[in-house]
C-alpha cells in the first residue's frame, strides 16, 4: 500500500513539473514576444577627467562611453585624439570635437590657442589697467594710449587707439624687483592681427587703458580724441580739428559824409515814441468809471 501510494505522489509530481516548465516556457515566450529587443548603441571616447587649457590629451586621458546616438561631430576614433592639445576646457565625460582641440601637429600649451592669423600680444596691468581684474579671457575690450605727441603742445593727449579686441588670456606673473624680492605682476594676453601688435609695441611706452565692453557689441566708434587743455573751459574736451579759415576779401571802405563848416549837417528824423496807455477816472453820482485811450504824439517837421 505504501508503494502504491508513493508510486502515485511521484507521478503527481512529475505531471506537476511539467506542467509549470510548459507554463513557464509559454510564459517567457509572450513576455520576450512582448518586449523590444535593447536599442543598439555605439562607444564613444570622453574625457576621463576635466582637461584644462594647454593640456595635451594622452591615452589615460580618454574613456569610453555608451552612446545610444553619438553627438553631431565628436571625434570616435583614437588616433585622432591623443597628441592633440586643448584649446577650449572639457569637463569630465563629455566627449570630444574639433573646436576644442587644436590641429594635429600644433602641439598644447599657450600657443596652440592663438588662431591662424592673429597674434598674442602682453601687457603688463595692474586693477585700474585690467579694469578691476574683469579683463579675463573671452572678454572684449578698447584700447586707450595717452601721452605728450613729439611736436605737439605741451599737453597729455588721450585717444582710442585699437577698438574690441579679444583677451585671450590673463594671468599673474611673477617677478623680481631691483633687489631680488618676488613683484606680483598681472599679465593680460590680447588677440590682434600683426599690424595691431605693431601699434600695440609703440604704445607700450605710453600710459595704456583697458576698457571693458560687452561681447556681443561689435561696433566700431569714430573718436577725435581728447586733450588736457579742453577740459577745464566748460566745454567738450576734444581735440580740436584743424580747419583752414576760408579766403576773404577786404571789406570795402565806406564813405565818409564830408561837410563844410559852414554847413549844418541835415538832421535826421527820429523815430516817433510808441503811443501809451492812458486812463481817466470819472465820478459821478458816487459812482466811479473809468475811460482808456492812447496817446498820440505827432512828429515835428524841420
Amino acid at each position: 500500500m505504501n508503494k502504491r501510494l508513493l508510486s502515485v505522489l511521484t507521478f503527481a509530481l512529475a505531471v506537476s513539473a511539467g506542467a509549470a516548465f510548459v507554463l513557464y516556457q509559454l510564459i517567457s515566450s509572450k513576455v520576450s514576444a512582448s518586449t523590444p529587443a535593447p536599442p543598439k548603441t555605439t562607444k564613444v571616447f570622453v574625457a576621463g577627467h576635466d582637461l584644462e587649457v594647454g593640456a595635451l590629451i594622452q591615452e589615460k586621458d580618454l574613456k569610453t562611453q555608451e552612446f545610444i546616438t553619438v553627438p553631431a561631430g565628436s571625434i570616435t576614433k583614437k588616433e585622432d585624439l591623443v597628441g592633440r592639445g586643448v584649446i577650449n576646457p572639457i569637463h569630465e565625460d563629455a566627449p570630444f570635437f574639433d573646436v576644442a582641440l587644436a590641429p594635429k601637429g600644433a602641439g598644447a600649451g599657450f600657443a596652440a590657442t592663438i588662431p591662424k592669423g592673429k597674434r598674442a600680444f602682453a601687457i603688463h596691468v595692474n586693477d585700474v589697467v585690467g579694469v578691476a581684474g574683469f579683463a579675463i579671457a573671452g572678454m572684449h575690450v578698447d584700447v586707450l594710449v595717452s601721452g605728450s605727441p613729439q611736436g605737439g603742445a605741451n599737453e597729455s593727449v588721450s585717444r582710442t587707439l585699437l577698438q574690441n579686441i579679444e583677451v585671450l588670456s590673463a594671468g599673474q606673473n611673477y617677478q623680481r624687483d631691483a633687489e631680488g624680492k618676488p613683484v606680483l605682476v598681472q599679465v593680460v594676453n590680447l588677440l590682434v592681427t600683426p599690424s595691431e601688435a605693431e601699434i600695440m609695441n609703440l604704445a607700450a611706452d605710453q600710459k595704456i587703458q583697458l576698457v571693458l565692453r560687452n561681447p556681443s557689441d561689435h561696433d566700431v566708434v569714430a573718436t577725435s580724441g581728447a586733450v588736457t587743455s579742453n577740459l577745464f573751459e566748460g566745454g567738450s574736451a576734444r581735440a580740436p580739428r584743424t580747419v583752414s579759415p576760408p579766403a576773404t576779401r577786404p571789406a570795402a571802405p565806406r564813405p565818409v559824409p564830408s561837410y563844410s563848416v559852414l554847413e549844418r549837417p541835415p538832421i535826421l528824423n527820429a523815430p516817433p515814441p510808441p503811443p501809451k496807455n492812458v486812463t481817466i477816472e470819472v465820478y459821478s453820482g458816487g459812482k466811479k468809471s473809468e475811460s482808456s485811450f492812447q496817446e498820440t504824439h505827432e512828429t515835428a517837421k524841420p
